[in-house]
């Protein structure tokens, strides 16, 4: 990838502005200035990354994946109408690559969230037919006993909906807190299953996707993580 193209792609300004930057001696990668924008760049080699003298997080390439610890009263959208959005989170430089969230979670839930420019990497793990396993910890308003993880089980009907919706598990840690682990995404669909069993969600905290978990991460931390690739 030449060097132009690359300090482009990492959102640090249109073709003229990286062209200024690059022509100014205002890149530094891995400690050597780099000023020929013709010039060819590996990606998976560039471990610093220096821009108008400031060190800035490189973006992997071509694709990257992110791992967010998704903290309280954010939205996961890029046009937020009530709460700043969880895109606000980033350096100034990564909010102007093209990104989007693996499915939604509501500005008051908390957890993991992954974020990525992959679309068929989002596709995978957000279609129902793949059965990727989301476990939330619910806090309940109610005090429960075995009986509402028997009806999460087993099935209930959501407001509105026709279809039974099934919960893969459902475990009480004590009578307020409730692991549930579902394989679909739907709208609320947390939230209205427990209320169809007959309680009520007090906080909704998403503690697994898939492999991923934010057990080394405090809320609103990120790293970037690797993800194996599709046969």
């Amino acid at each position: 990838m030449q060097l132009l193209k690359y300090i482009q792609s990492q959102g640090h300004g249109s073709r003229k502005q990286c062209q200024w930057l690059i022509d100014n001696d205002c890149i530094v990668i891995n400690g050597d200035i780099r000023n020929q924008p013709k010039s060819d760049i590996d990606p998976a080699e560039v471990r610093t990354l220096e821009v108008d003298g400031e060190a800035v997080v490189p973006v992997p390439m071509p694709y990257f994946y992110i791992l967010l610890h998704k903290p309280a009263d954010y939205e996961t959208s890029h046009k937020p109408q009530q709460y700043p959005s969880v895109f606000s989170l980033f350096p100034d430089h990564m909010r102007n690559i093209d990104m989007q969230a693996v499915g939604r979670l509501d500005a008051d839930t908390t957890g993991v969230l992954l974020i990525t420019n992959d679309g068929q990497f989002n596709h995978r793990v957000t279609s129902p037919k793949h059965k990727v396993a989301k476990i939330y910890r619910v806090t309940l308003k109610h005090p429960a006993d075995s009986s509402l993880c028997q009806r999460l089980t087993d099935g209930v009907l959501l407001h509105d909906d026709n279809e039974t919706v099934r919960a893969a598990a459902a475990v009480l840690e004590n009578p307020h807190t409730l692991l549930m682990t579902i394989t679909e995404g739907k709208y609320h669909q947390v939230k209205r299953m427990v209320a169809a069993a007959g309680n009520r969600v007090e906080k909704l905290h998403r503690d697994r996707f898939g492999e991923w978990d934010t057990q080394d991460l405090a809320a609103g931390e990120w790293r970037f993580i690797d993800i194996a690739p599709q046969p």
